[in-house]
């Protein structure tokens, strides 16, 4: 049991800026247990996209079993790998980005940066997009710009403040929004006829829209991954893997799967209606007001979080700036971005995830690789920086899955050849997933084995590796 001063010591430090930004949480400053992850990625997820991710398979034409099987499979996947990125947090008690310079290299590193600071500030453009169209229902006088500028204050503040204000704050999300979609889920299940009627036109062959249902919530849940770590390294370094992997994905799997259910009976009930916003709000009658304002938070509690990440997705490129001034870059450009997207939302929503995975996938495979069978707590500094500036191994075998993947594309830009003979089924993710896997243990057994590019051939030493490893 941690000492009482301990817990007051981190009680008043949620409403302080959090000093640190992608260097190494000392022992002194670690708190918490493996059971804050399961709030921090219920609260996170309960969030507005996800909602809006439950009229894809209405759009599609899936019935009410492959609608389910589909989000449960794709639900099921993602969560499980934001777990065990999220139990890598306490061994390295840094960000992910830069957990992931041990297998990329320092400057190898900056390729997987740059492609997650833009996923963060897509996440928190199309949150924000469907917040302010929230807003805009209960308040209909108020300009969209108004709105959006309303939110990115808020969620901009949660982010400069940091670690321990968003874990407060997803606790109380974590309760709140549970009351309020639980009291939504209670009105939709109210109109058992009209879900029962339902029976949708298949729009093409069935295996190939399931696939694509399959990508898109994997593509949800998963794409927390790149960032899973950044809300565990204040864990003790001794925390139960198991535990953190177990809390993570209950967490997440849960508030994706209930929210994407909500979603598509919504989306019957709502009938020609496709704005998200507008038809959750008409279907829920009385309660309409009540659960916009739960759309509303919950993509508050989703932004904060990619907006502190993408501060460290920042640092992870050597931008010597304050993390919460590249808080602040990256709430306007949001912003900007939000006000020039929000006319083509549904369209650039449903386009956005199904490209999201092309990249983090290849990336979840070498990293999952190296850490779970190669063990990577080697040949890193105090700061968990790679010794080397870029490890061929780990960079080749993203690269790699990345092409292997690109026939089984199909996306909105671009469909593979072997996507077209399955008549669109989107593959790519799992081939990515497991060619670059598979291409890094090939790579790095027959490469320098022990001592990756290190700069003076040393091994590291004992204190480093006990410090990294946490057992």
């Amino acid at each position: 049991m941690r000492p009482v001063t301990d817990r007051v010591e981190y009680g008043n430090r949620v409403l302080q800026v959090e000093p640190f930004g992608v260097t190494h949480v000392g022992r002194s400053e670690r708190h918490g247990q493996a059971r804050s992850q399961f709030t921090l990625w219920l609260g996170s997820n309960l969030t507005i996209a996800d909602f809006a991710l439950g009229f894809l398979p209405i759009s599609l034409g899936l019935s009410w079993g492959w609608t389910v099987a589909a989000i449960v499979v794709g639900n099921l996947l993602g969560a499980y790998v934001v777990g065990l990125f999220a139990a890598m947090g306490p061994s390295y008690g840094v960000p992910q980005l830069m957990i992931g310079r041990i297998t990329f290299g320092r400057m190898g590193g900056y390729l997987p940066a740059l492609f997650n600071y833009v996923s963060t500030i897509g996440w928190f453009t199309i949150n924000n997009i469907l917040g302010s169209f929230g807003l805009r229902v209960l308040f209909p006088h108020l300009q969209f710009w108004q709105a959006a500028v309303i939110l990115v204050f808020i969620q901009g503040l949660l982010a400069i403040y940091g670690h321990n204000l968003i874990h407060a704050y997803e606790r109380i999300m974590s309760v709140l929004l549970a009351i309020l979609f639980a009291i939504a889920t209670v009105i939709a299940l109210q109109h058992p006829t009209a879900l029962a009627a339902y029976h949708p036109t298949v729009h093409g062959s069935l295996w190939p829209l399931f696939a694509i249902m399959v990508a898109a919530a994997f593509s949800y849940s998963g794409s927390w991954g790149p960032y899973a770590s950044d809300y565990s390294r204040y864990l003790p370094a001794k925390t139960s893997r198991k535990a953190i992997v177990i809390w993570a994905f209950l967490g997440s799997f849960v508030a994706t799967v209930w929210l994407e259910l909500v979603g598509v009976a919504v989306a019957i009930l709502a009938g020609a209606q496709s704005n998200p916003i507008v038809a959750l709000y008409h279907v829920m009658g009385g309660f309409g007001g009540v659960a916009v304002i739960a759309i509303i938070l919950g993509g508050t509690a989703a932004d904060a979080l990619n907006l502190y990440s993408n501060g460290l997705s920042a640092g992870a490129f050597d931008i010597h700036l304050p993390r919460w001034l590249l808080t602040v870059v990256a709430s306007l450009l949001g912003l900007g971005l939000s006000l020039t997207g929000s006319a083509q939302f549904e369209h650039n929503f449903e386009n956005f995830l199904l490209m999201l995975g092309y990249w983090i996938t290849p990336w979840m495979g070498v990293l999952l690789t190296d850490f779970y069978l190669f063990r990577a707590y080697r040949q890193a500094d105090a700061d968990g920086r790679s010794r080397s500036r870029v490890y061929l191994p780990g960079l080749l075998a993203f690269v790699i899955g990345i092409v292997a993947a690109s026939p089984f594309m199909n996306g909105p830009l671009y469909e593979g050849p072997v996507a077209k003979a399955l008549q669109g089924a989107d593959l790519s993710f799992y081939v990515g997933f497991l060619v670059s896997a598979l291409a890094y243990g090939v790579l790095r057994r027959s490469g320098d084995g022990h001592n990756r590019l290190a700069t003076d051939g040393n091994p590291p030493s004992g204190g480093i590796r006990r410090r990294y490893e946490g057992r």
